[in-house]
């Protein structure tokens, strides 16, 4: 029997997609604020991370650090395996797309895309080509000769976009860069944005503090939290597994509901609250008598009509306050012991709509809850 020597050579493992970048126990102080701290995290080659919190949580001084405006006061940032905190911002090796896009308002849109090209000493016919390409990507081919200030803001983000890719940087940052536009264009280029970085492979970094932009166009997002990593995850694990309240609250809309736990039968718990008894789904050990945090998203809450306002055995009966339509689902808010709870239910052309002053009855799946105990940590 012949012997086919390549079934027993081991295949090589594929190269790594450069990109790759890794913050080592960063730190930035202005003074005696700390607005980063210690932050570490690894971002393989091809990723599009999301940094996401609000105002004073430290994303965007991150981001910066990693462009080389800003210096950080302790740590080290490594691209690809070498260090480069130390290395000026004009040469590394990636593309920002800044909040006010930063354009040259006295150069045309061609001038604009060149400009990194021509920082770089690109041959004049190459950086047509380059230019060009640049330009049909971002759907902007026809508008080389016009101004900044003869585009619309959506535009302009179109042409940031080209003068951060002409140059094929590994890299590519942006930094709240689509917070300028009306939400109807902003939806249109996180599309646009999301298609660019499944042709392009790059690894983006992307600083926002929008949930729903988050949501939709990262593989992971990283939740900061005064100048700390609270979670980092894939979108759909940050929304349903959150780890904290704060990542809870942060992420999406939720319910909360405080109890304390009566008795533990396998992974579920009864809970008493002020709205009644309820049982949850938890794969850890409770106490009875323990103090814990429900948290109920408002499309895990299922909502019908009530004859009245008496209790039942999950004690989630109250009276709508108020009722909103927005084109798809109903947006309920139901006042239940003093306590106001948001429900979304998808719309149905045949379904009764609940009215503000009925009676309404909630109902959910006990494994359609996060348990958090009075340290506002995940359990």
């Amino acid at each position: 029997m012949s012997h086919d020597s390549r079934s027993s050579t081991p295949s090589a493992a594929p190269a790594a997609r450069p990109g790759a970048v890794e913050f080592r126990n960063i730190t930035k102080q202005y003074g005696s604020l700390t607005v980063v701290n210690g932050i570490s995290l690894q971002i393989s080659g091809g990723e599009f991370i999301s940094l996401l919190g609000p105002s004073g949580s430290g994303k965007t001084t991150l981001l910066m650090m990693l462009a080389g405006f800003t210096e950080p006061s302790a740590g080290q940032i490594m691209v690809d395996g070498q260090r480069t905190d130390q290395i000026p911002a004009n040469r590394r090796n990636q593309g920002v797309v800044f909040q006010s896009y930063a354009l040259f308002p006295h150069m045309t849109v061609r001038d604009n895309v060149a400009f990194p090209l021509k920082a770089r000493g690109v041959p004049e016919a190459r950086a047509r080509e380059l230019i060009r390409t640049a330009l049909m990507r971002v759907r902007m081919a026809g508008f080389e000769d016009r101004y900044p200030s003869q585009l619309s803001g959506g535009q302009q983000q179109r042409v940031a976009l080209a003068r951060a890719t002409v140059f094929d940087p590994p890299l590519i940052l942006m930094d709240e860069s689509l917070s300028a536009l009306d939400r109807k264009l902003r939806q249109e280029m996180q599309v646009e944005i999301k298609d660019l970085h499944r042709e392009l492979g790059k690894t983006i970094i992307y600083v926002t503090h929008d949930q729903e932009e988050a949501l939709t166009l990262s593989d992971r997002i990283v939740v900061l939290q005064n100048g700390r990593i609270a979670q980092v995850g894939a979108p759909m694990d940050i929304y349903e597994r959150p780890r904290s309240i704060y990542v809870a609250s942060f992420i999406g809309e939720a319910n909360f509901i405080d109890g304390v736990v009566e008795q533990q039968a396998g992974d579920r718990l009864q809970v008493a609250t002020l709205a009644g008894t309820v049982e949850v789904a938890s794969d850890r050990p409770w106490r009875s008598g323990e103090a814990v945090r429900i948290m109920i998203r408002p499309e895990a809450l299922q909502i019908r009509g009530s004859s009245n306002g008496a209790g039942t055995s999950s004690g989630l009966r109250g009276r709508v306050t108020q009722v909103s339509f927005i084109g798809d689902a109903l947006i309920y808010r139901i006042a239940v012991a003093g306590q106001s709870f948001v429900a979304k239910s998808v719309r149905s052309r045949r379904g009764a709509v609940l009215q503000i002053g009925d009676f309404a009855e909630m109902s959910f799946h006990a494994d359609d809850v996060r348990v958090f105990g009075a340290d506002s940590s995940l359990n």
